[in-house]
């Protein structure tokens, strides 16, 4: 795997997981229009009191083009929003890779 690793998470109490995915939802369609990173991945913590619940996973194609979408007004606009679930983002590269090979018996 090349290239750069959006990881991004969230604390969100679970009364409010509708809402919140509906503004995750949003972000996402604005990058991807933009052509903003290559996959994403949401993830969920499976226990419900897990400090970070949500934790999102994205390949960014471009980083000039992922930072020319998070800079944008509209983005802005709904950062505010997704402020209150207090998003810790970070840019990341792979510096070690291993893989598991399967045995096929």
């Amino acid at each position: 795997m090349n290239g750069t690793t959006l990881i991004n998470v969230f604390q969100v109490p679970p009364a409010r997981d509708e809402e919140f995915l509906k503004l995750w939802e949003q972000a996402n369609d604005m990058l991807r229009a933009a052509s903003g990173y290559a996959s994403t991945r949401l993830h969920r913590a499976l226990q419900p009191d897990a400090k970070y619940r949500y934790i999102n996973v994205a390949q960014i194609e471009s980083i000039e083009r992922w930072r020319g979408v998070i800079m944008s007004a509209a983005f802005q606009e709904l950062s505010a929003k997704m402020a209150e679930f207090q998003p810790a983002p970070a840019l990341f590269t792979v510096v070690r890779e291993h893989e598991l090979s399967s045995s096929t018996g």
